[in-house]
């Protein structure tokens, strides 16, 4: 099973830039999106639904802001919008796709970093949002949570490290709640399952030549049950096409898939 997931920073802008004749060659099972700023009326020519996939997207009640989407080989049992909450729902950053015995969950997480306000509304959405995610520990099957956290867990995941330690992103606050979500809720973070080396960004700022340098931050990732753990066979950062200004993380599992 191979599992995609991408913050596409607006689909409209993506598919100009050959996302989906790129994704056309990828052989995924399941493709999760991040940020489509787009409503579902928007998206009604056929290149916004792949041939092959069934296709939910999720918008958020904000025209052109936030929203998710999850593009599945297989027909789910079961999709989830939302979890009951705002700005949960409201924006449109929880869509989950329910097969047999695993689940792909594509989350947008909101980003702190514009202001005090902004990293207040950040913070209560992961006050609100870990109990769920420490329910789902506790049914018989296995998660996938694709998504942009829009946070760093280790310098090893952000190229300037020191000085960003005052900034939203990598505040300590907000890397001890990923802490706790490894730590104490048994969750793995898939990528570094597989891959230690430094170097391995997925979000690059637009400002000066950050992209051509590699100045980056690791925001988007796969977080997985650990019953997966040995099921996880490889994972890559796509960088030779620029769809966004985050990077596509692929990532394959030895898990039965129906085609």
């Amino acid at each position: 099973m191979r599992i995609i997931t991408i913050n596409v920073n607006g689909i409209r802008s993506a598919q100009r830039k050959g996302f989906f004749t790129w994704l056309e060659a990828q052989d995924a099972d399941v493709i999760c999106v991040q940020e489509t700023k787009a409503q579902v009326d928007q998206l009604s020519d056929p290149v916004f639904h792949p041939a092959g996939y069934h296709c939910f997207y999720y918008d958020a009640e904000k025209k052109g802001y936030s929203g998710t989407a999850i593009y599945a080989r297989q027909k789910p049992d079961k999709i989830t919008r939302g979890l009951g909450w705002d700005p949960c729902d409201s924006e449109a950053r929880y869509l989950q796709a329910d097969f047999p015995g695993i689940s792909v969950i594509s989350m947008y997480v909101p980003s702190g970093s514009s202001n005090d306000e902004a990293l207040a509304r950040k913070l209560d959405f992961h006050d609100r949002i870990m109990p769920h995610f420490k329910a789902l520990r506790r049914k018989r099957r296995e998660f996938v949570i694709c998504a942009d956290w829009n946070t760093c867990h280790k310098p090893i995941d952000l190229k300037n490290w020191k000085p960003n330690q005052k900034n939203s992103g990598f505040l300590p606050i907000e890397r001890a709640w990923l802490d706790e979500l490894y730590d104490e809720a048994g969750y793995v973070d898939g990528f570094r399952l597989l891959n230690q080396n430094a170097d391995e960004y997925t979000w690059w700022s637009n400002r000066g030549q950050a992209y051509a340098n590699n100045v980056g931050w690791r925001l988007d990732y796969h977080v997985i049950t650990p019953g997966l753990v040995d099921k996880a066979q490889s994972v890559s950062v796509y960088r030779d096409e620029k769809f966004s200004d985050h990077a596509p993380v692929i990532m394959d599992f030895n898990w039965p898939v129906i085609k």
